[in-house]
């Protein structure tokens, strides 16, 4: 026996069709609690039959039950079990829960059971009816049947739905349930409280404060008789808006055996487990149920406890933490996990759909999404298919849908979701772990990720938080990949407790580079590897350990220029890039120097980073840039665009990998010239739509051409001398500055900004930076406008150096609109020919030519 089953919610998904298996069926099938059980007559089930739609009954047994007590019972295929072969855990995939539409049929309705299911007969069936009450009586079903009854929609969802979330964080003492652990039914029986009046049940005045339910004895392997029991208050048995009522239907016909048969308590608005199936014995107590299931099933206790320490603590036995009523939930159905959509065969909209629900009767007045990382939030249509009781009650879910345009999925990373009730109840944004997993609803939260398909076309990806199986591409839930890597963490000590990061030991440095305490102090990698936020980012140089987080608002080059290297040694990086001046600054914030690593724990972060290879490597189309690892890639193509101006093309590690590098942001190029590293920061021509390849436009400053810099550029000269087949090396991302659309910005990763008009200065190849945000908002064309001023006055030394504006032009292209000043001097090597070169070989947005003044023209 089990306790019971919990709420559901469906929709009409369009995404991928409901695997209909058993409609198929030619025959009529019979009823199982008619022709095994014993029940009263009800007539096989055919396919086009009126209530064929609303059971779609199982007729084979599952070759997964053989050998078990359940053997004897009929299974949809369809279902996914949680729990191995016995007992029976299950629930429906999402596209056959919503394809059923409003009401479940009971064959995927999901099933919570503790053992094995009873085999009972109707005739021998009985529930007796005692403790405080006046006339204890054992009713037979044929008795219950003479009761006056009522039919109800009502939605059942355990309390563990989504738990699979929380056990990603950390393990819970439950199975991982995904956000399937809910369905809805028609249910017939008799109301509660008239079998309580009909045996003279006593109130509270009289003692009566709790009405209790059991189960068949002898069925677990806990408790004192082996039976599952739980209880309610005298209130809400009693409370004629409670509906509670004793169930022998389910969708019109009689109860199957997962689901109760012949007899079983429906709560609405209840958790799961509070309806005892296979109903034997309703009594009035004074107390509460003491059945073993009723204390150490159904608690949310606080975070902080453990089950050591709630069975230490007695923390099972505190009333505070029962539940009863359902809090508020919401799931995302379509898109669906691994779900793509494509942007060439994408129609305008694409219909984001799902479920929500709440507990206690209120009703959901609100279902919204966001694109923007909660942001703003856009309403959906709320699709309801009850009417509310008398009382004004809603027992079951809502379906809701929303039109969003397919090009905002493509500007997103995450959508949210959150319901609301009409008790203004609403969803967290965080997840809170509980040693049960239980009532998880925090926002649902759908990861997009950037796709394209083997001919290259290009597309978005959904990736759901912890669905419970792996999506058709092969991707696990982004909360599972998350706990992959926590555990790596674990095995190499650097994380102790699941989300809990060791605090920083401050060392204060005094103007010497010394600690106030006048000693130098010995610190591990592993400790350097835990500072590397924001909050606190260190780094080693030279053997020395620096705490750079009160510079990372000053460093010219940008937060990120620092945080690239926090946690690792920056030595190479440092000295490829510094001067003396910048390594006399270093001295400020010296917190001490580094000493020899415990081995086992660099074997296990060595481990880690497997993990997250293997994690990233998992991806469609995974992205190259590592923000804390150089990446070597060869040049396979070479591009003439002037005497002095290239085009390198360089390898990425397969066809399907793109380079990761947001709009606007800039990586890192490493190579060796004679001993010493060089590193300079660059911005493609290249995005993230160019899969398998990067293109970097260089121009080349020879030694001897310029007096100032008489040995020439050094990074400039080495990519100029690369053969085909020599390897850079990039690191990455690094900027200020990332371009997200719609005139959107974001600078040093944190202070959002939008912009109508942007203008634009660059010197040199700067021009590339400027060129990657000037693609991506002509793409869209409710897109800012730009402003381009180029000028070489000296035609001699950057490719475009500015000095100032003459002339004009005007244009547009097919999304926001261009205008371009300048004046060239009447040569095509500088700003005019990097952006003609650029047109030619890239996106064709622009038609840029020279004047016959040199004035550049659109």
């Amino acid at each position: 026996p089990g306790d019971a089953e919990e709420q559901a919610v469906q929709c009409r998904s369009e995404h991928k069709p409901a695997a209909m298996g058993p409609s198929v069926l030619t025959q009529a099938v019979p009823s199982l609690a008619h022709s095994v059980q014993g029940a009263p007559f009800e007539a096989p089930l055919a396919p086009g039959d009126a209530e064929w739609e609303q059971h779609i009954p199982a007729e084979l047994t599952d070759a997964k039950d053989m050998g078990t007590g359940d053997s004897w019972v009929p299974r949809d295929p369809r279902i996914v079990r949680l729990t191995g072969r016995h007992p029976l855990n299950c629930e429906p995939r999402m596209q056959d829960l919503m394809a059923a539409g409003f009401i479940t049929p009971p064959p995927i309705h999901y099933v919570r059971n503790h053992g094995a299911v009873p085999k009972i007969m109707w005739s021998e069936h009985r529930v007796a009816i005692g403790g405080l009450v006046s006339k204890p009586m054992t009713l037979t079903m044929e008795e219950i049947l003479q009761l006056p009854s009522v039919t109800l929609p009502v939605t059942l969802v355990c309390a563990g739905n989504r738990r699979k979330e929380e056990n990603m964080l950390k393990k819970s003492i439950g199975f991982n349930w995904g956000p399937c652990a809910v369905s809805t039914s028609y249910w017939t029986g008799v109301r509660l409280r008239d079998l309580l009046i009909l045996a003279g049940a006593k109130g509270p005045a009289e003692g009566g404060s709790h009405v209790c339910f059991r189960g068949p004895k002898g069925e677990l392997p806990k408790g004192a008789d082996g039976s599952y029991g739980t209880s309610l208050t005298w209130a809400k048995a009693m409370d004629p808006a409670s509906d509670v009522i004793v169930a022998y239907k389910q969708n019109g016909r009689w109860l199957t055996p997962d689901h109760g048969f012949p007899i079983r308590i429906i709560i609405p608005g209840f958790i799961g487990g509070r309806m005892v199936k296979w109903l034997e014995e309703i009594t009035v107590e004074a107390q509460e149920s003491q059945s073993h299931y009723h204390f150490f099933d159904n608690r949310v206790l606080p975070s902080n406890v453990d089950q050591e320490l709630a069975n230490a603590e007695g923390w099972w036995y505190k009333p505070d933490y029962i539940i009863n009523d359902l809090n508020i939930n919401s799931a995302v159905a379509s898109p669906w996990h691994d779900e793509v959509l494509m942007l060439g065969n994408a129609k305008d909209t694409y219909t984001v759909k799902g479920y929500a629900y709440a507990g206690g009767g209120r009703k959901i007045i609100r279902v919204e999404i966001s694109l923007d990382l909660g942001v703003t939030w856009r309403l959906s249509e709320i699709r309801r298919s009850e009417t509310p009781t008398e009382y004004g009650k809603h027992w079951c879910w809502v379906h809701w849908d929303i039109e969003v345009p397919v090009f905002d999925f493509f500007r997103s990373k995450e959508m949210l979701l959150r319901a609301w009730d009409d008790s203004m109840n609403t969803q967290p944004a965080m997840i809170t772990w509980n040693v049960m997993g239980m009532l998880n609803n925090c926002h649902f939260r759908v990861l997009i990720h950037p796709h394209s398909d083997a001919s290259g076309n290009m597309g978005v990806r959904f990736q759901h938080p912890a669905p419970v199986e792996v999506g058709e591409l092969g991707s696990i839930g982004w909360r599972e990949e998350a706990n992959l890597m926590q555990q790596a963490l674990e095995a190499a000590n650097l994380m102790t407790a699941p989300g809990a990061v060791p605090v920083k030991k401050v060392v204060e440095a005094n103007g010497n580079g010394v600690g106030k305490d006048h000693t130098s102090r010995g610190i591990t990698m592993e400790e350097v590897g835990m500072h590397k936020t924001e909050e606190s980012a260190w780094f080693v140089h030279e053997g020395m350990v620096y705490d750079a987080t009160p510079f990372l608002d000053e460093h010219p080059g940008g937060a990120d220029s620092i945080l690239i290297v926090t946690g690792d040694d920056a030595t190479e990086d440092f000295n490829a890039i510094h001067s003396k001046k910048a390594k006399a600054m270093l001295e400020k914030y010296y917190v001490g120097h580094l000493i020899a690593s415990d081995t086992s724990a660099l074997a296990a972060a060595a481990a880690l980073a497997t993990v997250a290879t293997l994690i990233v490597a998992a991806e469609t189309n995974p992205p190259t840039l590592h923000a804390k690892n150089k990446v070597s890639l060869p040049l396979i193509e070479r591009i003439e665009v002037s005497h002095n101006t290239r085009i390198f093309r360089f390898a990425l590690p397969t066809p399907s990998h793109r380079l990761g590098l947001p709009v606007g942001r800039h990586l890192l190029v490493y190579g060796t010239v004679g001993a010493e590293t060089v590193a300079r920061a660059y911005t493609p021509i290249s995005s993230d739509e160019d899969l398998g390849h990067l293109d970097l436009l260089i121009k080349v400053y020879r030694a001897g051409q310029n007096v100032a810099f008489p040995e020439g550029g050094k990074m400039s000269q080495l990519l100029d001398n690369l053969a085909i087949g020599d390897c850079i090396q990039v690191k990455g991302p690094t900027g200020h500055f990332i371009y997200e659309g719609k005139g959107n910005y974001l600078l040093h990763s944190k202070h959002k900004g939008h912009a109508k008009h942007l203008n634009m200065l660059a010197g040199g190849t700067g021009i590339t930076p400027m060129y990657s945000v000037i693609k991506a908002v002509l793409k869209d064309a409710a897109d800012a406008d730009i402003v381009l001023s180029a000028n070489n006055s000296s035609g001699s030394n950057e490719a475009g150096g500015i000095s100032g504006m003459s002339g004009s032009g005007g244009g547009s292209g097919t999304g926001g609109t261009i205008s371009i000043n300048g004046v060239m001097n009447g040569n095509k090597h500088g700003s005019a020919a990097v952006l003609s070169t650029l047109t030619e070989r890239g996106s064709q947005l622009l038609d840029l030519e020279v004047g016959h003044r040199g004035v550049l023209r659109s």
